[in-house]
């Protein structure tokens, strides 16, 4: 049902680099650029995670209580991509491990403070 989810960034070039590294782990590419976004995927026909320029010209800010969640095949995965976003400068905003009896995450803000995770159910 979701085709893709955008995050604004205040500092483009930086950003591009984080997610460039970050979802490289995950073996996801850019998929679609243009002068103010880039977004990346594993595949062009599921849904993509993008960073952009607001269109307005104004600041990007994050929203507070929303949240993206990027799905992993298996805990080992969370752990690793969680590790190298944390790594890259990501702000910790929950280690990897158990939540729950059937659910693996680990939770982070972006270089924009952009509240993520990886998960997967066990």
């Amino acid at each position: 049902m979701i085709g893709y989810v955008m995050l604004g960034t205040n500092d483009f070039e930086k950003s591009i680099s984080f997610y460039d590294s970050l979802l490289g782990e995950m073996g996801a590419k850019r998929i679609l650029e243009g002068d103010n976004f880039v977004a990346w995927g594993v595949d062009p026909n599921q849904a993509a995670l993008a960073v952009c320029r607001p269109y307005d010209g104004k600041p990007a800010t994050v929203g507070n209580g929303s949240m993206s969640a990027i799905a992993c095949d298996k805990p080992e995965t969370v752990d690793r991509l969680y590790k190298k976003a944390i790594a890259l400068g990501a702000a910790d905003e929950g280690a990897s491990g158990p939540r729950g009896e059937n659910f693996y995450a680990g939770y982070f803000r972006d270089l924009d403070g952009n509240k993520l995770n990886f998960f997967c159910t066990t």
